[in-house]
């Protein structure tokens, strides 16, 4: 693999739950903001991006029929993603804000809004600094009013990184649940000290933020360093995604069970979903997580495909007492907040959610959050498979006492599974 320059830009998306916080998180901010992406313009080499000119998009849509003047920031963060102060000539050779001159008014869908993207860096910027990073999206008349923010990272490849999945062993976990990911990491060439110390390393499970835990350091080998053996090196391993196609308002496409058209607005019922706890592990190929904005009988999804009420269901006898369902993934933008909870109807004897989707295809799990905890559990409904393929980061930052900023100086991802 050639990679042109040190610095590489990976986009990572995390799962969020409060909008005010020390720490820099992914939030919607304002409740008419919707479908909002941040990818790469071009991926030759998967999630590694070469940082030559503009990498990123961000698109997004505001339910207003007219538009707004938008503009764009660029902030730098920590190794914990908490502000550090940096001035935008620290970590940018250029610009660190922008306007927003693309957008457009949808055309032909019962529900108006106005579609807006934007590319980053601007032409002959460059980012100076690896770490971590957010974007902010604002009113040009407002700059204060922030309506979204996204996180991302510029990394250096300074070190190597050996990733490992092997079934569990000792009390962490069991062999035929679990999946168990121990980690290498070896400075290149001795561009950095062996010295575990200034290292913080952290591994995720797909775009689980309440799956991203910091490795604890185990030993030295050779010329590096191992990450291995803990509880945090076991996850547990889940279940293939549930997906629906929203693609076609004409016709019900997969796990679509009707489409209703009445009030000017348009509402799809979803076949009822089921505890898959207690079912035999099948592999299907599906979205893990993601969305895809799609149409089928229109030409341009970004401003033709309409939003809809989506009606999901949990049909079950009773409702769970120590905790909360949660629809989890790209739809939800991964957050265990009210958005995504499902509450209990009586009257269907089933957990019921409705949101407004723009039409597309959508992958989603039903997690389990119990009252009190902070990751939630695929056993309750979805069941744990030792062969579920999921895709594990590692993230190493070099953070050296007395630097302006903590380097990002290695990130790999590697699925595993079958």
């Amino acid at each position: 693999m050639i990679i042109k320059r040190h610095l590489i830009l990976i986009a990572l998306l995390f799962a969020v739950t409060t909008a005010k916080c020390q720490q820099c998180i992914d939030t919607i901010f304002g409740p008419d903001v919707k479908t909002v992406t941040l990818a790469p313009l071009e991926a030759p080499l998967g999630d590694v991006f070469d940082n030559n000119g503009p990498s990123f998009t961000v698109s997004f849509d505001v339910l207003a029929p007219q538009p707004e003047l938008l503009r764009y920031r660029l902030l730098h963060c920590n190794a914990l993603w908490q502000p550090d102060n940096l001035d935008a000539g620290q970590f940018l050779t250029g610009p660190a804000e922008g306007n927003i001159n693309d957008y457009q008014s949808s055309f032909t869908t019962l529900i108006d809004y106005t579609h807006y993207s934007f590319t980053f860096p601007e032409p002959y910027t460059r980012f100076s600094a690896s770490g971590n990073y957010i974007v902010q999206i604002f009113p040009q008349s407002d700059p204060d009013k922030v309506l979204l923010q996204r996180r991302f990272c510029v990394y250096e490849e300074l070190v190597d990184i050996e990733m490992n999945m092997t079934k569990p062993t000792g009390q962490y976990g069991n062999i035929w649940n679990h999946q168990q990911v121990d980690v290498e990491v070896a400075p290149r060439n001795g561009s950095l000290p062996l010295h575990e110390s200034y290292y913080l390393v952290e591994i995720q499970q797909n775009r689980r933020d309440d799956l991203r835990r910091k490795l604890p350091f185990s030993g030295y080998s050779a010329n590096s360093m191992q990450y291995r053996w803990s509880a945090q090196n076991v996850f547990p391993a889940g279940n293939h995604y549930r997906y629906f196609d929203l693609s076609n308002l004409r016709a019900a496409m997969y796990h679509v069970q009707r489409i209703e058209q009445y009030g000017g607005e348009t509402f799809a019922f979803l076949q009822p979903d089921e505890d898959r706890s207690r079912k035999a592990y099948s592999s299907y190929n599906s979205l893990n997580g993601g969305m895809k904005v799609n149409i089928r009988d229109r030409q341009n999804p970004d401003i033709e495909a309409d939003y809809v009420w989506v009606n999901f269901s949990l049909p079950m006898l009773q409702p769970f007492l120590d905790g909360s369902v949660h629809i989890i993934g790209e739809l939800t933008q991964w957050h265990f907040d009210d958005n995504s909870r499902m509450e209990w109807n009586a009257s269907y004897k089933a957990y019921t959610k409705r949101m407004l989707l723009k039409q597309g295809y959508y992958s989603y799990q039903l997690l389990f959050l119990p009252a009190g905890e902070s990751e939630a559990l695929t056993a309750t409904l979805e069941g744990d498979h030792f062969a579920t393929p999921n895709a594990y980061t590692v993230r190493v930052y070099y953070c050296q006492p007395g630097a302006l900023f903590d380097r990002l100086v290695g990130v790999s991802s590697q699925v595993f599974g079958q």
